[in-house]
């Protein structure tokens, strides 16, 4: 695989060598911060049971909460790409935007503005400390990869880990196709 260094905006694979970690098992991560203290992400392809109005009683939103990590479940975060909408959102890469006043998310959810498309909602996060994502990288937990997607947030989050497989080749492809629970084969 490409020897990337981490960086905001990159992608992290789960490596199927994971397989039986519940949290990260075929999860595609977005990288939103890459310093000397850690590193931080969201899983962008696990929807839970939950959508934002769940959370918010001012909106009647349906849109979908995925789980986002293991650490701080039970705090809300969100990536979108409407900044011109989200006052003091935090570029992350690409055009793509982490958090800003949610005052305003939820007025832009109730008036219909936003959908999607334009941004995810998120459980809790995935969090490394200095150091600890490097190690994981060495020790074949995961493929570092740059974020070459037109559009992450209209990804079929379902097959997003399996597509990415299978563009890896190789034995790859064998993971891609067996199934999430091996014991099912």
């Amino acid at each position: 695989m490409l020897h990337l260094k981490p960086s905001k905006g990159k992608l992290l694979i789960a490596e199927p060598s994971i397989l039986n970690d519940n949290q990260f098992n075929r999860s595609v991560v977005l990288l939103t911060e890459h310093n000397e203290n850690g590193s931080v992400g969201f899983i962008f392809n696990k929807p839970s049971s939950y959508v934002i109005s769940d959370f918010i009683a001012e909106t009647d939103s349906t849109l979908k909460v995925y789980h986002g990590g293991p650490v701080s479940e039970d705090n809300l975060y969100f990536v979108h790409k409407i900044p011109e909408l989200i006052p003091d959102s935090i570029e992350i890469a690409n055009g793509i935007y982490w958090g800003g006043d949610f005052n305003v998310v939820v007025e832009l959810l109730n008036d219909k503005i936003i959908s999607k498309n334009d941004i995810r909602f998120f459980l809790g996060y995935s969090g490394w400390s200095n150091n600890q994502l490097d190690e994981e990288l060495s020790a074949f937990s995961w493929i570092l990869i740059e974020n070459k997607f037109q559009d992450l947030f209209k990804i079929n989050h379902n097959s997003f880990w399996k597509d990415e497989m299978n563009k890896f080749g190789g034995i790859y492809k064998i993971w891609a196709n067996a199934p999430e629970n091996p014991s099912y084969n």
